[in-house]
């Protein structure tokens, strides 16, 4: 796909996420591999009034290269990329659900959800809770970057989730689906609910690898 095709991929995403409640305001952020480099969305920008030619361009050393002003989260996408050489793009939210549960006390921050549909298991899998730093730290970014070499996706404490996948779609469905699933077990979590044994995540796992 070319530059220009990916760039309006970004713009189209980014606004049916933003039309549909996943982000709100400024917040949140997408990139995409490239050949040469690879996009980000522009700082303070939002993700349902982005502009193709505006968004940020870097290079491999994180190097603003043209484009506006990249997000203050530019080196936790480059962390993902860095430790996931196959992943094709990066979605980081402020969704409403996963947020709310990355403050919850007293679930595993190992693995924060649990699987109770198919397609969480399948698109996301095992889901752990990076501690909490302030947005733009450093530290954030080296944290993330010790959580995605086994980790496709991640809960950002009192933050929101970061998702890679093979390309956008595939990101985006991923993150999608970890806020559907979010926003269930806040519905069921106080009640007793059963959830996938391990022997069927396995078999899905199998079936329909993570892409």
């Amino acid at each position: 796909m070319s530059e220009s095709k990916i760039r309006e991929e970004i713009v189209l995403l980014g606004k049916s996420m933003y039309d549909r409640g996943l982000t709100h305001g400024g917040t949140g952020n997408i990139s995409v591999r490239l050949d040469d480099g690879w996009l980000l969305t522009p700082t303070g920008s939002s993700l349902g009034r982005l502009d193709p030619g505006r968004l940020s361009k870097l290079d491999w050393d994180g190097r603003h290269i043209s484009g506006d002003k990249p997000s203050k989260e530019a080196m936790l996408h480059l962390a993902m990329y860095e430790e996931r050489p196959t992943s094709g793009a990066v979605v980081h939210l402020h969704s409403t659900h996963s947020v709310a549960v990355s403050v919850l006390d007293g679930l595993d921050p190992d693995d924060l959800l649990p699987a109770i549909t198919a397609y969480y298991a399948m698109r996301v899998g095992k889901l752990p809770l990076v501690p909490y730093y302030a947005p733009g730290d450093p530290d954030l970014a080296k944290a993330v970057r010790s959580f995605s070499g086994k980790h496709h996706a991640m809960l950002l404490a009192h933050h929101g989730p970061v998702v890679a996948g093979s390309d956008l779609n595939a990101a985006v469905d991923a993150t999608e689906e970890l806020e559907a699933t979010a926003q269930l077990f806040l519905l069921i979590f106080q009640h007793k609910f059963k959830t996938l044994t391990p022997e069927q995540i396995a078999e899905l796992q199998r079936r329909f690898p993570q892409r």
